[in-house]
């Protein structure tokens, strides 16, 4: 079980250190996304080990990744919004919008 739950952590700990210091909002996505897919690990992993006959764990897995898709989608739609109308990325410079 620490086998899969030690890249887990890892996993984990990069997407918040990415997310926290890019300002980038496709890399803060990207770290975001780094981080959701720890917790899927770690939710396959538990439900391996605590209830190996039963299913939920990979079933919610499943419902996440589907959930995660959908966010990135709509995430990117809005970022390429975004870009249109400000021709920057960047978060600190988001203050543009602002009328």
């Amino acid at each position: 079980m620490l086998y899969y739950l030690i890249p887990s952590l890892i996993m984990f700990c990069c997407g918040v250190y990415g997310f926290i210091t890019r300002r980038n909002m496709i890399a803060m996505l990207i770290s975001l996304e780094l981080m959701l897919n720890a917790v899927d690990i770690n939710f396959v992993v538990f439900n391996r080990y605590l209830h190996p006959e039963a299913m939920e764990g990979m079933m919610f897995t499943l419902f996440a990744i589907a959930i995660a898709a959908a966010e990135t989608a709509l995430a990117i739609a809005i970022i390429i919004n975004l870009f249109r109308v400000a021709k920057d990325i960047d978060v600190k410079d988001l203050n543009k919008l602002k009328f």
